[in-house]
């Protein structure tokens, strides 16, 4: 079953197509292109993808979306972008797929991939989902333009940084049920607390279809005005959390170095399950996956058995082995991204780790604006909760967290990624753990890599 024919990509988008072709794929990245896609040349302010149309002919694209003339098969359009966003509607418009859309400030792609496997148990060929962290304007449109036509359960990962960024997206994904996983200080630069930042993920529940069903975290302090906001757009609410009330709630719990063993109470059904993922942000995302598969009317044990077959995440708490001088050490890797919820939920993480020192690799938390120094500071005590033997600090912003920490935590300061892959060099024994955390932009990813022996 092909998953574009160039009549109705020119029929979705308003273009004029140059004759038939058949697309399998959608791109609009041509190092994506294997054979076989529908290349979107896009226009951005670094660069325009009609530049890169004769490489990706010569890898196989089957046919190209164009605002300017091209000599292979093609649909022209007068905007690329707007044409991706139409392609997406369409892609929406055909399919009668239960579809779950994913927000927060954090936990989303985990929650998001974690409802993946609980929906690939369900229906191993009939799922779809966005894949890596296509959130935003340009990533939602695409997943939505990549999704087959027979799919049957899906689910979306919206993202945003600006108040109003989901309320567009969640229109395109129009789900059964919107989830919002937790709201912390992430983005603050932006908006004037977090209250603030409770009101723009709340902006999901506006795309809820007839009928949707909201999923809330309980235990947030800003559950009531997220439910208020709910109260509006769903036809019925599911909270989950650990605290009584929750309609999807943790009975008993533990986490330890192998998992997280979770018993809950799923709206009167009870279901005992084990994730291979350590810490209490795990087993809070489990039960907003449960929450969400039993909005969706989906099988719960299946859902269960697709937990249990959770991986970490690259850069979102993957862990590995990695080479140490007269063995081997534990790294942690959480390079993706950081704000002061994650952060500590990761550094309790590396405090449960079986180890004979514990490394932190901490760098800035990025777009907190006024309130940055102060949530820096703020991190102090969980880095000595962690029991952290050696912290090494990257940047200047990481300055009054140095301030804060006890003087018996060794500090290593450095300025940049490179210098803590240095330091690192220096550091890291035999049965070690070490902990990588910060926002994408500082670069610690290179230095899982480097230590993984990829690069």
């Amino acid at each position: 079953m092909s998953l574009w024919t160039a009549a109705e990509i020119a029929g979705a988008t308003g273009g004029t197509s140059s004759g038939e072709f058949v697309a399998e794929g959608v791109t609009f990245d041509s190092r994506e292109i294997i054979g076989g896609e529908l290349f979107i040349a896009m226009k951005g302010e670094a660069t325009d993808g009609h530049r890169f149309i004769e490489g990706a002919h010569e890898k196989g694209a089957a046919g190209f979306l164009v605002s300017e003339d091209c000599a292979y098969p093609n649909v022209r359009v007068p905007d690329s972008f707007e044409a991706l966003q139409a392609l997406g509607r369409a892609g929406r418009d055909r399919v009668g797929a239960t579809i779950v859309g994913v927000t927060g400030s954090v936990g989303k792609t985990s929650v998001k991939e974690a409802l993946r496997h609980a929906f690939q148990e369900i229906e191993p060929e009939h799922t779809h989902w966005s894949v890596k962290s296509y959130n935003n304007h340009t990533g939602v449109p695409l997943s939505l333009a990549r999704m087959p036509r027979d799919a049957r359960l899906a689910v979306f990962e919206m993202g945003m940084n600006h108040t109003g960024e989901l309320a567009a997206l969640t229109r395109l994904v129009r789900p059964q049920v919107a989830v919002v996983t937790w709201v912390t200080s992430a983005h603050l630069a932006f908006f004037e607390n977090e209250e603030a930042i409770a009101d723009a993920k709340g902006e999901i529940f506006e795309g809820l279809e007839p009928g949707g069903v909201a999923v809330l975290p309980f235990d947030s302090p800003h559950y009531a005005r997220l439910r208020a906001k709910a109260e509006r757009h769903a036809a019925r609410i599911f909270s989950f959390g650990s605290g009584a009330g929750a309609d999807v709630r943790a009975l008993q719990s533990a986490s330890d170095a192998g998992g997280s063993t979770v018993i809950a109470d799923v709206d009167g059904n009870r279901v005992a399950y084990r994730i291979p993922l350590p810490g209490a942000h795990w087993i809070a995302n489990s039960l907003a996956v449960l929450a969400a598969v039993h909005a969706a009317g989906v099988d719960l044990a299946a859902a269960a058995l697709g937990l249990s077959q959770m991986q970490g995440l690259e850069g979102r708490g993957a862990q590995y082995r990695i080479p140490a001088k007269d063995g081997e050490a534990l790294l942690i890797d959480e390079s993706y991204n950081a704000n002061p919820a994650s952060m500590a939920a990761s550094l309790a993480v590396l405090g449960a780790a079986k180890a004979a020192r514990r490394i932190a690799v901490l760098g800035p938390m990025r777009e907190l604006g006024d309130a940055s120094e102060r949530l820096h500071a703020e991190l102090a005590p969980h880095v000595s909760a962690a029991k952290v033997d050696v912290a090494v600090l990257v940047g200047d912003e990481t300055i009054p967290l140095e301030s804060a920490l006890p003087r018996e935590i060794a500090v290593v300061r450095v300025s940049d990624a490179a210098g803590a892959r240095a330091a690192l060099s220096d550091i890291i024994a035999a049965g070690d753990a070490i902990l990588l955390k910060a926002s994408n932009s500082v670069g610690l990813g290179r230095i899982a890599s480097a230590l993984r022996g990829i690069n």
